[in-house]
């Protein structure tokens, strides 16, 4: 083994254990902060896929926009403390199904002869221009419509939630 399957496994080993206590987790801060490392390990998966540029974004958007917003949330709303989570045993025969689909996923990736690829001999390259390139000619009108759509979202957004209740 060299040393990238090494990173690729601590990698792998912070993205799994940290998602599994975001989703066990009682405390839905130790919950938030979980997916913290969740965000971070994918993005450490990413830069090892050599996708610089998905892994500068998930980092800038995820943790930097949607993870810090989801924590002032958590924070500053009250009555957090006493929520009480109900499970019942309703839906025991659609998730036994599941895991049964899952499982027999899973048996067919390990049992299957794969084919390993060689390495390019090239030095490593960065993706950011060529993406910048693409946006900004043959991509500039579906970037910008997108774009457009988003603000329309953002201001629908802001007037929903500035709206007074009818009394």
């Amino acid at each position: 083994m060299q040393l990238f399957d090494y990173v690729f496994f601590v990698f792998a080993f912070i993205t799994l254990a940290s998602a599994f206590i975001v989703v066990f987790s009682r405390n839905i801060v130790y919950s938030a902060f979980s997916l913290l490392f969740t965000f971070f390990g994918v993005a450490g998966l990413y830069a090892l896929l050599q996708a610089d540029f998905l892994a500068v974004t998930q980092i800038l958007i995820y943790v930097g926009g949607i993870l810090v917003l989801l924590l002032f949330g958590v924070m500053l709303t009250s009555k957090v403390v006493n929520v009480e989570l109900k499970t019942g045993t309703l839906h025991t025969v659609p998730a036994l199904l599941l895991v049964a689909i899952v499982g027999e996923t899973l048996s067919g990736l390990f049992y299957t002869s794969w084919k390993e690829a060689t390495p390019a001999p090239s030095a490593l390259s960065t993706t950011t221009p060529s993406l910048g390139q693409l946006l900004m000619t043959t991509y500039l009108l579906p970037f910008e419509i997108a774009s457009v759509i988003l603000l329309v979202a953002l201001i629908g957004a802001a007037m929903f939630a500035r709206k007074k209740p009818k009394v």
